[in-house]
């Protein structure tokens, strides 16, 4: 047996199971709303996709991470992905919003995972030192920890339903770090800033508390301004 090898396969693994955990929240999050059928095929068509935008980045990712604003737009991105699902899911949870789409599902895992993946796919090529075979089966087994993560995470979140509040914190703290990452913010406050977790901290809290004032106090401001003046 190929010892190195077997460490490469290992490395893999344990990188998939970090990095594609993430994945996996977003997943669960956009797709727990839509029935149980349409759930299964939004989870396989926005991870597939996914999947085969991966391959895509893959030539491209050590290049694209060196640009600045690259990271930082799409930390954003996550950003307004968590602060969505949350808003989203609150109204849904107190009976005013409607279901979810299922186009919109497979849209928002697509786009939220091709911006969480791009370390996952630096991650996996490092490890596979230039094995193809290697690397497919990197990608393939991310694919897999994706759909199986899920699953789970969605009939999870029908049944805690607070874990929603959970799910959208690793959006947006994701989101963060990627964004303090980004060689442009760097540039600014220097790379392995002590207050990065701070700063990525505070922007999670006010983005979770600013998504449940929109939802709680807009609408009925919206409700109170359409109201005639009763005589």
């Amino acid at each position: 047996m190929d010892l190195n090898l077997l460490a490469a396969g290992l490395s893999i693994i344990l990188i998939d199971l970090v990095l594609s955990g993430d994945n996996a929240v977003v997943i669960g999050m956009a797709a727990h709303r839509l029935p149980a059928r349409q759930r299964k095929m939004a989870i396989l068509f926005g991870a597939g996709a996914a999947i085969v935008l991966r391959i895509g980045l893959t030539a491209v990712a050590t290049y694209l991470l060196q640009l600045p604003w690259i990271r930082l737009v799409g930390g954003a991105l996550l950003l307004w992905i968590g602060f969505k699902l949350l808003k989203e899911e609150e109204e849904v949870h107190e009976g005013a919003g409607g279901a979810e789409g299922f186009f919109e599902a497979i849209s928002t895992i697509v786009v939220a995972d091709v911006v969480m993946s791009v370390d996952n796919i630096l991650g996996v090529a490092a490890a596979a030192h230039g094995d193809f075979v290697l690397l497919i089966f990197g990608l393939i087994l991310s694919m897999v920890i994706m759909l199986a993560g899920g699953n789970l995470i969605a009939g999870m979140i029908d049944r805690f339903w607070w874990l929603v509040y959970v799910g959208s914190a690793v959006i947006v703290w994701t989101g963060s770090e990627m964004m303090f990452a980004d060689p442009f913010v760097t540039g600014m406050f220097g790379d392995h800033n002590p207050l990065t977790m701070v700063y990525a901290g505070t922007i999670t809290i006010v983005l979770m508390v600013a998504a449940h004032y929109f939802h709680r106090h807009l609408p009925r401001q919206r409700r109170l301004s359409g109201q005639s003046p009763s005589h």
